[in-house]
Parts: C-alpha cells; sequence; structure tokens
C-alpha cells in the first residue's frame, strides 16, 4: 500500500491550556452562570446569541437526536461558518478543540470547541465519525427532487424560519455542522449516515470568540436510525417520527471572566488588505 500524503495544513496553533481551562469551569461549582436556556422541540428550529467570551452547551436530553448548527457573526451576517474551510484547517468531523472558521474576506476562529462528551467515539467499523462537516443540512428541494412529496420541516427550512426574527431570511442559510451525527465516506467516495450514538445527557460545547448568533435545527431524521426521503413513505416520515427527540441549548456566563481570559483576545479578521491583483488607473476613478 502507497504511504499516505501528509495533511495540507499544518495545524494552526492553540492555547489548548486556555481552552482546557475554560472547559474545566463546567464541573466547578459557581464557575460559571446560566444567562439562557431553552429547550427545541421536534423537528423544529431557534436562533439564539451567544456573546464573546461565553460558553454554550448543546445537550441530548432524551436520547440520540442529531442538530444541524449554523453561525454568523452578530453584528455582520455576512461573516458566516464556513464549513469547508473549517474542513481543511481542522479536519471532516470536529473534535475538541478544533475551531469553526468564518467564510472570506474574514477568515476567523467563530468559536472553538471546549467540551465534547462524544470525544471518545473515534472510528466505527464502517468508517464513521462523528460531529459531521462532510454533509449538510436536509431541504426540501432535494426531498421534492428525490420524493416527489413536498415536507415543509426540513432542517433549511427549521433554519430558515428560525433567523427571521434576526432580520435574516433563506439565503443566509448556510452549509451546517451536523452536531451528533456520524457519517463518512465509502470505499467508492460516497457519503453515508450511521444512526447517532448519543445517549440522554450527552453535550457538545464552544467558547464564542466573538458575538455570534446561532441557529439549530432538531432534524426531521432524528436519530437516522430509519433515515429516508419522503413524509409518510415506508422507512420514513411517520416511522422517523418515532426516532425524533427534542434538543437543549444552555448559555453560561464565565464567573472569573476577568482573570481566565486575561490571556486571550477576540480574533481579527483575517490579514489580507490586497486586492485580488486589480491594477488601479490613475487617470479614471475606476479599476
Amino acid at each position: 500500500m502507497a504511504p499516505r500524503a501528509p495533511p495540507a495544513y499544518d495545524p494552526i496553533p492553540l492555547n489548548k491550556p486556555l481552552y482546557k481551562a475554560i472547559a474545566d469551569t463546567g464541573s466547578v461549582s459557581g464557575a460559571r452562570k446560566l444567562v439562557n436556556s431553552f429547550n427545541l422541540p421536534i423537528r423544529s428550529g431557534r436562533a439564539w446569541e451567544v456573546r464573546a467570551g461565553q460558553v454554550c452547551r448543546i445537550i441530548t436530553p432524551e436520547g440520540p437526536q442529531v442538530g444541524d448548527l449554523n453561525i454568523w457573526n452578530r453584528h455582520n451576517p455576512r461573516e458566516r461558518f464556513w464549513a469547508a474551510r473549517t474542513r481543511q484547517l481542522q479536519q471532516s468531523h470536529v473534535k475538541l478543540f478544533d475551531r469553526l472558521w468564518s467564510c472570506l474576506p474574514f477568515l476567523r476562529p467563530l468559536v472553538t470547541v471546549t467540551a465534547d462528551s462524544l470525544s471518545n467515539y473515534g472510528v466505527d467499523e464502517a468508517g464513521g465519525r462523528v460531529h459531521d462537516l462532510l454533509g449538510t443540512r436536509c431541504d426540501p428541494y432535494v426531498n421534492q427532487l428525490i420524493s416527489g412529496t413536498s415536507f415543509d420541516f426540513q432542517c433549511h427550512s427549521n433554519l430558515t424560519r428560525a433567523v427571521l426574527p434576526y432580520g435574516l431570511s433563506e439565503s443566509d442559510v448556510h452549509d451546517v455542522l451536523n452536531v451528533f451525527q456520524v457519517a463518512g465516506l465509502d470505499e467508492s467516495g460516497r457519503y453515508f449516515m450511521q444512526p447517532c450514538p448519543a445517549k440522554a445527557g450527552d453535550y457538545w460545547e464552544f467558547f464564542a470568540e466573538t458575538d455570534v448568533l446561532c441557529a439549530l435545527s432538531t432534524c426531521p431524521g432524528g436519530d437516522l436510525s430509519q433515515w429516508g426521503w419522503g413524509e409518510g413513505a415506508e422507512g420514513s416520515g411517520t416511522d422517523m417520527l418515532s426516532c425524533c427527540r427534542p434538543l437543549a441549548v444552555e448559555v453560561y456566563e464565565l464567573m472569573n471572566r476577568e482573570e481566565l481570559l486575561k490571556d486571550w483576545k477576540e480574533p481579527l479578521p483575517a490579514a489580507y488588505r490586497g486586492i485580488h491583483g486589480l491594477v488601479l488607473d490613475p487617470n479614471s476613478s475606476r479599476v
């Protein structure tokens, strides 16, 4: 067997002791203050804010359930999570201390993963891993294409409804992080999904590097143990409904923030300030 090529991107330096200390506040009484919490019913979506320096935890309160996550800069929604570049700079499935990066021309970490109760899942027999960046959200357009039927509670639709109160629209919904989802590529490179391994009380947590707006969908596929296309069709629809469960979200303020974050600074947008090789005509106001 030929040796594997090295990764295309070297790891970007990270202050792991800082993020380990942030994670440790989750197990110390009085180290955090709960400032927001809510449950997301099955097949629904909701958006919420997380301020820079806060910690957000997504939980499976009743057992396995996949969640589709979008993230934006709270003050400029043109800056949003970029799944493809995050795959390259981190890996195909998000792990502890990985970061979710924003799109061009910003290219900075929006959040950093600080805790994951499924961190020991590893690679299953099919080659699947958890917290998937390979695929994207289910949507009613693909559903119509494949099954010939309409269904309004796909993750894309759930996220669209969720962001409307914040002045965003369908065009702002973007490729997702599939939290708690196990997926991979088979021998021919085709995408596959496995049933969600989460149990009641499992969680995935991040530290906000800047003020962010998040939106989460409780996937209509539930734990993906009975995935299919077409509401009411055999192997999907009402069958999938039986494997759907809620998700929960908690947002925390760090109580010893000044001391804990003394070495932390909000990441700046990318330093590149060129004009992409364009030449300015000194005799014209146009490029």
